[in-house]
């Protein structure tokens, strides 16, 4: 791996970590076109790297999970689903990893999306709930959602958006709600992943992945801000109509090549 793959694959993970576009799927996608081979280490790298995402979410929103100490509850009432299917099925789910599942999910969840801005059409882009407004029998639902995202392509972000807005939540809470689930989510299955791979962590991947992650830091600050300015004023089609054109692409054209 070179500085230029590391910058490249950090920025992605900090882009696409909180859009409902799969950051998986494309660190998978992505990896194949730089020629990266997709090795014990190199997943683990993945793997590491969104700990920098997760950072610049607790930077951002340190004071509002300070403020309402039910909303951990809620947290981790929303984590156990995933986390037990995740415990049970890890080698299967592991096995799911590759570039002809992530494109098929990604055309599937673009459909999702778009049958959910549908039926929602005829209401205002600011009607639903607010977060704190949210349930505990409601974010485990949001939970069992997120499971779904345990198949590579489906986008954990993707999956907990949709299961708010089921449940009626805006289009800006379901999407910091998700934010905010990705603290526990993502650092447990990130300690899980790496204390398994911690032999494939060879000394000289640490530079890199250090780059990485500082990337993936601050491209996932920007990233969150803008991202949460529009949903609030525009609808998910955009991401939709992207993940079916991004999905095509790769299903023909990189689903072909050898990995």
């Amino acid at each position: 791996m070179t500085l230029f793959d590391a910058l490249i694959l950090g920025a992605l993970e900090g882009v696409s970590e909180f859009l409902p576009i799969s950051s998986t799927g494309h660190l998978i996608l992505a990896s194949q076109l730089l020629g990266l081979e997709q090795t014990t280490a190199h997943k683990a790298f993945e793997v590491a790297i969104q700990l920098g995402s997760i950072l610049a979410v607790l930077f951002l929103y340190a004071k509002d999970l300070m403020k309402d100490k039910t909303l951990w509850i809620k947290l981790a009432v929303a984590f156990i689903p995933t986390g037990a299917l995740g415990f049970l099925f890890y080698k299967h789910i592991k096995a799911l990893f590759g570039v002809e599942t992530v494109s098929i999910m990604l055309i599937a969840g673009g459909i999702v999306f778009l049958a959910v801005e549908y039926f929602r059409r005829d209401k205002a882009i600011d009607e639903g709930k607010e977060l704190n407004e949210l349930t505990y029998k409601e974010a485990f639902l949001i939970g069992v959602f997120q499971s779904f995202s345990m198949i590579p392509g489906t986008s954990r972000s993707g999956a907990t958006i949709i299961g708010g807005l089921f449940l009626g939540l805006k289009r800006k809470s379901a999407a910091e709600f998700s934010f905010l689930l990705a603290i526990p989510t993502m650092m447990i299955a990130t300690a899980y992943d790496l204390i398994k791979h911690r032999d494939a962590m060879i000394v000289d991947d640490y530079t890199m992945l250090i780059v990485a992650f500082v990337t993936a830091f601050i491209f996932a600050l920007a990233t969150v801000k803008l991202f949460v300015g529009f949903v609030s004023r525009h609808t998910f089609v955009p991401f939709a109509i992207y993940r079916i054109i991004v999905g095509v692409i790769f299903f023909y054209f990189v689903g072909t090549m050898p990995v």
